[in-house]
């Protein structure tokens, strides 16, 4: 691990220098939101941004995305036959993330690349990526990172964490591909500053006012929790739009789809939602999450406890606060939490008597 320092006024021509070698990716401001996109030729990342609505995981994810073409045309000799879609691998970067959705990244690989089963398409696209991430020195209300295993500095998932000044950024060089692209923007200027790392740290943690509880979801019985009667109360004004699935860094659900156009098919892999009343519709016509309380205990269920038993890596959660700052009916992942969390059955069961 290095520091190196880079001045504002040689930031731009550094980022441009790495084109040379890298597509990239970063925070741009459209319609008065901020979101992450392929940066053109002449297009600096807006490293004033805040926050954006949707993570950078369509990068990697994309929200819709061609994985096999077929014929099914007879005359031709692979008709019938699936091909894989070209995969780009040439190398990129994501300039700006944040901590919480690096970290959220590492998440998602637990479920496309395990020992069983691999998914090259994600697979592939995270090799070729490097992460240069941005510390967040003023987070908003509602983050609750650093109770959920992340943290405005946080590492995890980063190949270059960049600290703010006044006048320059400090990048902490944390893995080879970091030192590749520094390499490639020419950031070589080395310094000993550490100490500020650590003081920065320490004030942007401080700044993060909102908490989950998570010490006892691992202890918690799965088959209590499920039959819990808080579930009618907590989805009760749920509309079942998606919008905490979409928003999510973390959720990873998708749907696989044809579209054939006379005699050419592709198959497509989509994002969907487990609060949508399809996504577990089946083929009979039967739905065994057909009610939207069924749906709502699901998605933090999930989150909240299958994950926690299955990984034993935390919660399926990196505490960014989209979903409560979008949610359209305020249904807050922080309150069920600590509703989950602090459950006892026996307590239920004497109110009830």
């Amino acid at each position: 691990m290095k520091l190196v320092k880079i001045d504002k006024s040689q930031w731009s021509q550094g980022l441009t220098k790495s084109r040379e070698s890298y597509r990239l990716y970063g925070p741009v401001e459209t319609d008065g939101f901020h979101g992450f996109k392929a940066l053109a030729a002449d297009e600096q990342p807006d490293m004033t941004y805040v926050n954006t609505r949707l993570s950078p995981k369509a990068i990697l994810f994309p929200q819709s995305e061609a994985i096999v073409t077929y014929s099914l045309d007879t005359n031709d000799t692979d008709h019938h036959v699936q091909k894989s879609m070209p995969i780009d691998e040439n190398p990129r970067a994501i300039v700006g993330i944040r901590p919480c959705d690096a970290k959220s990244v590492t998440l998602l690989n637990l479920n496309f690349d395990t020992s069983a089963y691999k998914d090259p398409y994600w697979v592939k696209a995270l090799a070729a990526t490097t992460f240069i991430g941005l510390a967040c020195d003023d987070p908003r209300s509602t983050c609750f990172c650093t109770s959920a295993g992340c943290g405005p500095y946080h590492e995890e998932g980063l190949d270059i964490l960049l600290v703010e000044q006044q006048e320059a950024y400090l990048a902490k060089i944390l893995t080879q591909k970091g030192e590749a692209f520094a390499k490639a923007a020419g950031w070589d200027a080395e310094t000993e500053a550490d100490d500020l790392f650590d003081t920065n740290k320490q004030a942007a943690e401080a700044k993060i006012v909102s908490t989950v509880s998570t010490d006892n979801l691992k202890n918690q019985d799965i088959l209590s929790l499920h039959a819990a009667p808080f579930w009618e109360d907590v989805s009760f004004a749920c509309l079942n739009c998606g919008t905490c699935t979409y928003t999510c860094p973390t959720c990873w659900c998708f749907d696989l789809q044809d579209e054939v156009q006379g005699q050419s098919g592709k198959r497509f892999k989509n994002w969907d939602s487990c609060m949508f009343p399809l996504f577990t519709l089946h083929t009979t016509g039967h739905n065994p999450r057909g009610t939207k309380m069924q749906r709502v205990r699901q998605r933090f269920m999930h989150k909240l406890k299958y994950f926690v038993d299955k990984y034993d890596h935390g919660i399926m959660c990196v505490g960014c606060g989209r979903c409560v700052n979008q949610c359209p009916v305020n249904i807050d992942i922080r309150t069920i939490c600590e509703i989950m969390n602090t459950y006892s059955p026996e307590e239920q069961t004497a109110v009830a008597d």
